[in-house]
């Protein structure tokens, strides 16, 4: 059902590629078993596409997420998918946001919403059935452009010719805007590097300038969230072409301190950018002489694992590099004792940083991605039975000993050798 105030704001009948573009939505993904749910809940519900997927296939980019809006409040839209047996979670049930899962995806589906109060870091909403006034409150034109499945877009604000025309621009007061939420400031330098064909204006500037403080209130994990769709989107690679965003990049993220390695990657780095994981990527641009990844660790409670991955890189590259520490023995040795993600991180990382492709490196990535991690020829237990050594510090001492001598010996290991080993 069409919104009758919607006859009053801009609704763009499907143009062929657009059109196209969600009819492939709906091939690929189960999303139109969502929008059954909900259009069929009763005679005045809708659903439309909405932000980032939107904004990409108008783009012609790859959708990799596909956000929903909906008339409906989050109770409604929890009953509407229990009634056609579809899995959810209440991701941000007081923000309006229900997540859908189907098979392997994942669809937010949230509310329309006017926003009652703002602080900098949270707003207080209240749910809505105008898709004009939802539009209102999202922060740039581009952004608040809406679809239905058949790709007719409701644009009240302009944003497919924004795009069209390379502008990235706040709906309304810019500064009013940012206020509401700092971490628009990041938002839009993101939007602007990916889209912007302009220089930034002047207004703008000057609001973000002086706003900046206002980021320090934001929670570490909204920033690196954030921080991870900079390198989802490759926004990196286009930073250091821009001052201004570079200087304020660095001003948020003081950590990130090798921006310009991005500036000009070799072959190897570009395919890298490509696949590579976040953590990869952050490892490029805070691993350095210092204390920064531990700091960086601190600061943005990174996962168990995600740590330890970072600090094992960033030990490799803070210990003393020699003529033999890229030989196939020591990555071996490496390799053994670290395993197989963080051989191909090491040897990632330097190929990352060289003006030109080293392709013994090269070579040695594609040989460890098959290699198995080599096992210990013996155990403690055929030491215990064929040497007759007793369970204890000498029988631990004499394994770690012969470990020694295997891996170092490019994991060859002879009977002589262990019968050396067992006579001291």
């Amino acid at each position: 059902m069409i919104n009758f105030l919607d006859k009053f704001f801009t609704r763009t009948n499907n143009l062929d590629y657009i059109a196209q573009g969600f009819r492939n939505l709906s091939k690929h993904t189960p999303v139109k078993k969502i929008f059954d749910s909900i259009n069929k809940f009763s005679s005045s519900s809708e659903i439309r596409y909405v932000g980032g997927c939107v904004r990409k296939i108008i783009q012609k980019e790859i959708v990799d997420d596909i956000d929903l809006a909906t008339n409906l409040n989050p109770q409604q839209v929890c009953v509407a998918l229990k009634n056609n047996n579809i899995n959810y979670y209440e991701t941000g049930i007081e923000h309006g946001t229900i997540t859908a899962v189907i098979s392997n995806y994942r669809f937010e589906i949230t509310s329309l919403r006017e926003d009652i109060k703002t602080d900098g870091r949270h707003a207080e909403v209240m749910f809505s059935t105008d898709w004009k006034k939802d539009a209102s409150r999202r922060d740039f034109t581009i952004n608040s452009i809406y679809s239905d499945m058949k790709g007719n877009l409701f644009d009240p604000f302009n944003g497919k010719k924004d795009l069209e025309d390379g502008l990235v621009k706040f709906i309304g007061n810019s500064e009013q805007r940012i206020k509401e939420d700092y971490l628009r400031i990041l938002r839009y330098l993101r939007f602007f590097l990916n889209y912007s064909s302009h220089k930034h204006d002047l207004k703008t500037l000057t609001a973000i300038k002086k706003n900046l403080d206002g980021v320090s209130n934001l929670s570490k994990e909204r920033l690196l969230d954030e921080l991870k769709k900079y390198v989802k989107s490759h926004v990196l690679t286009k930073l250091s072409k821009d001052k201004f965003s570079v200087e304020l990049f660095e001003i948020i993220f003081p950590q990130i301190k090798k921006i310009k390695l991005f500036s000009n990657p070799n072959t190897f780095a570009k395919t890298k950018l490509q696949e590579a994981d976040f953590i990869f990527l952050l490892s490029l641009v805070i691993i350095d002489e210092s204390d920064n990844v531990d700091y960086f660790i601190y600061k943005f409670n990174v996962s168990k694992k995600d740590q330890r991955r970072l600090k094992t890189i960033d030990k490799f590259y803070n210990e003393k590099i020699t003529a033999t520490t890229f030989s196939e023995k020591s990555l071996n040795k490496f390799f053994y004792f670290h395993g197989k993600q963080a051989i191909i991180d090491v040897l990632s990382y330097k190929l990352f940083s060289l003006k030109k492709v080293d392709k013994q490196l090269l070579n040695f990535i594609n040989i460890f991605k098959s290699k198995v991690l080599p096992t210990m020829p013996i155990s403690a237990k055929i030491l215990m039975q064929k040497y007759d050594i007793p369970e204890g510090k000498t029988l631990g001492d004499k394994i770690k000993k012969i470990e020694e001598v295997w891996v170092n010996n490019n994991f060859q290991l002879s009977e002589k050798q262990i019968a050396k080993i067992i006579s001291y």
